[in-house]
């Protein structure tokens, strides 16, 4: 199994701990076999207070990070202070040995404290952005990112883009359909588009009631050459209209959400078919080959041949 450990610091956010535990735990084969080993871990194995009210006894001291293959840095409430220096030293150690760092939320400020976002992009939650980038400025922050993958290094915004980051990493480990399996018991969106930006600030109330319907209509149909006309016209709007509402609703374009429901779906053919690829564009709405791989590629950084080479295996 992969070994995750999450690394407590006092003034903890109890849910930006719970939420990766949760997806990392729920990741599992189709026999039931888990994927991860979740652990917790803080300066000296002692207890931390959390920013609600109650206290958090982790499972070990700083030796169980030189275990872990993945290493999670919640959100704190100390964060303006550097955290201790053998937490920022064990942190460093972990990156040199090439584990995997995630934080949620201001959990980005350990990272940065240690130095290991310099020179990267980096997502925290939009309230704090501001500061971290002041702080830090060889930090590029994102200030509208739901979470940013920098390959060994991965930050997310704040709370529930934890839930976002984690299903990212266990996709990126094991496949969509994994990831998906996790997003189903979570009653979580398995891939939400646009930023945090919608969050920082109330949006226009949508009116004339929810698009819910036109998506889901939509996705049953994503071989057909849907456009915005099309999908305007199932919700009985003007496309001017509809895209308004679409993006208040879901914080990006009809367009956009269309495209990323067709990689998805296209990653969901190549790891659980054999459908030749140029059936599995056709099937996705691509038409060709070559557009899927087009797209594929920038979505996922890599081609459908290597994805289905990597993740049609595991099933």
């Amino acid at each position: 199994m992969h070994r995750v450990v999450a690394l407590c610091f006092d003034g903890l956010v109890a849910f930006d701990l719970t939420a990766p535990a949760q997806a990392f735990g729920l990741a599992a084969r189709r026999g039931g076999e888990p994927l991860y080993e979740f652990s917790t871990c803080s300066v000296g194995g002692g207890e931390v207070r959390t920013t609600s009210g109650f206290g958090v006894r982790p499972q070990a001291g700083l030796g169980a990070l030189r275990r872990a293959e993945t290493i999670v840095v919640p959100a704190y409430a100390g964060i303006l202070e550097p955290p201790p220096r053998e937490a920022l030293a064990a942190l460093r150690a972990a990156a040199d040995r090439g584990t995997r760092l995630l934080s949620v939320c201001t959990g980005a400020f350990a990272l940065a404290h240690a130095g290991l976002l310099d020179g990267r992009r980096a997502a925290t939650h939009w309230a704090w952005a501001g500061e971290l980038a002041r702080r830090f400025p060889a930090v590029e922050v994102d200030p509208d990112a739901l979470y940013v993958d920098e390959g060994q290094v991965m930050t997310s915004a704040g709370l529930s883009a934890g839930i976002d980051l984690s299903l990212h990493a266990i996709r990126k480990d094991f496949g969509a359909a994994a990831g998906e399996q996790v997003a189903r018991h979570m009653v979580a969106a398995p891939h939400r588009e646009g930023g945090q930006a919608q969050f920082a600030k109330p949006a226009p109330a949508a009116t004339g009631g929810s698009l819910e319907t036109t998506r889901r209509w939509a996705a049953e149909r994503l071989r057909d050459p849907l456009d915005v006309a099309a999908m305007a016209a199932h919700a009985g709007v003007s496309p001017r209209t509809f895209a308004r509402r679409f993006r208040e609703e879901t914080g990006t374009t009809p367009l956009q959400w269309l495209l990323a429901q067709r990689v998805l779906e296209a990653r969901r053919l190549l790891e659980e078919s054999d459908l030749p690829v140029e059936t599995v564009a056709w099937h996705c709405g691509f038409g060709t080959a070559a557009s899927l791989r087009d797209h594929f590629r920038r979505s996922t950084s890599t081609t459908p041949t290597a994805y289905r080479r990597a993740f049609y295996q595991n099933h």
